[in-house]
């Protein structure tokens, strides 16, 4: 079994204590509720210990890939196509914007900043919530942060505050916001979160980095892909998956 092969790199790989959650799986995909500080694909120090490698093993399919991109640290819906020839399909899904996401953070409750470059848009004026971020996003190779420039947009975010006291942790002044990409830009969620003065909860790179151990998972970011929803390339059916991980005071 190919899945079960030992990988040569990884023999002294630290462990990563937590597993997905498989919430839906037919012939060609997989759904997923990634918990954080588990990877999706293997990178840096971690092979065994991620989601993808798992999920080869688990089913024993070397050709299961996953559809798009999800952080580490950020936890959620994730989709993995099952058969190398669907692959392209639900890939495409994803780089044409044919995928409805909506995602969930914690912030404070406090006014908002105005950034220094790229346009905030208030959706229902005088309220200030829901607002549009819209700015040009920058990600240098070998650089940890993503930057915002002058210059054209490339990253588009929808921002809105939810009714209800549920979604309120008055101990810490505290709120949960939704977040709706209509861009899939490197950290754009938490840059976007970042330049308005509400960086999220847990965010140990925005607006500083903050050194931690690889095995300290005592401050998860609280940035969570709630909702994921498209049609499906195939049968045409409308798919919607929705995350169950909880958002926790800061």
């Amino acid at each position: 079994m190919q899945g079960n092969k030992k990988h040569r790199i990884v023999v002294d790989e630290p462990d990563i204590p937590f597993e997905y959650r498989i919430i839906y799986c037919d012939e060609n995909i997989i759904a997923v509720d990634k918990p954080h500080f588990l990877p999706v694909t293997p990178r840096g120090m971690w092979h065994a210990s991620t989601a993808l490698i798992r999920l080869r093993r688990q089913f024993d399919n070397p050709d299961i890939t996953p559809a798009h991109r999800l952080d580490r640290a950020t936890a959620g819906i994730v989709i993995f196509v099952r058969r190398s020839e669907a692959r392209r399909a639900y890939q495409m899904l994803f780089q044409n914007r044919e995928v409805s996401k909506m995602y969930e953070c914690v912030s404070a409750i406090k006014p908002v900043e105005m950034p220094k470059t790229g346009v905030v848009r208030k959706l229902c004026d005088p309220s200030v919530f829901p607002l549009e971020r819209m700015s040009r996003i920058v990600k240098k190779r070998g650089i940890m942060q993503a930057f915002e420039q002058i210059g054209p947009a490339n990253a588009k975010t929808v921002i809105e505050t939810v009714p209800g006291t549920q979604y309120v942790f008055p101990q810490s002044d505290a709120r949960i916001y939704r977040l709706y990409p209509e861009t899939g830009k490197t950290h754009q969620l938490r840059v976007h979160m970042n330049s308005l003065g509400l960086p999220i909860a847990g965010d140990d790179l925005y607006p500083k980095i903050i050194e931690r151990a690889y095995d300290d998972f005592s401050s998860p970011l609280q940035l969570v892909a709630r909702k994921l929803s498209f049609a499906d390339p195939f049968s045409g059916k409308n798919m919607s998956f929705e995350s169950d991980i909880p958002l926790q005071a800061p």
